[in-house]
């Protein structure tokens, strides 16, 4: 059976304009998670809607926002937001967990800085030169940066996603 959905490329400059246009700010469109656990992973989900345009709405195990009560655990949370992007067979953004030479703007990089575990999620916004911790410049909430260069984190441990492409429903 042929496949239900088109793929189609992911709209990094679509996706760094919005993290640029909302690093120092909130779109009321979303919930703010400042105030319980962090904004960072929310704000890395609406750059990457900015340059996918489609949303997964698979209970659970999905990838999407409605409002506060109705969103989907790989919206906010940092692990959920990985899991759903390395292992989405389905409709909406796909990624790979790469390596820094495989990244570009628009990709995301996940850290783990004060203690253990990923608790982080920047959105790269620019690179100059072959990527590395020193060329890599983010956008980020939660500790609202702009081109942060990702080597001023202190970094225990740090993982990338690539973004492959987008699956839209036909």
């Amino acid at each position: 059976m042929p496949p239900a959905y088109s793929v189609s490329d992911y709209d990094r400059t679509a996706a760094v304009a919005y993290a640029h246009k909302w690093a120092y700010g909130r779109n009321p469109a979303y919930y703010d998670f400042q105030n319980i656990g962090g904004d960072c992973t929310s704000f890395a989900s609406q750059c990457l809607f900015a340059g996918s345009g489609v949303m997964n709405f698979t209970p659970i195990y999905g990838w999407y926002y409605r409002s506060l009560q109705d969103r989907a655990p790989a919206w906010s949370g940092v692990s959920y937001f990985y899991n759903f992007l390395t292992r989405n067979t389905g409709v909406g953004p796909f990624g790979i967990d790469a390596d820094v030479t495989q990244v570009e703007p628009g990709d995301f990089v996940q850290l783990a800085t004060i203690r253990p575990g990923f608790h982080h999620t920047p959105v790269i916004v620019r690179i100059e030169g072959a990527p590395s911790l020193r060329t890599i410049f983010v956008a980020a909430h939660t500790g609202d940066v702009d081109e942060r260069p990702l080597s001023t984190y202190p970094v225990q441990k740090l993982r990338f996603i690539h973004i492959e492409g987008v699956r839209h429903p036909l």
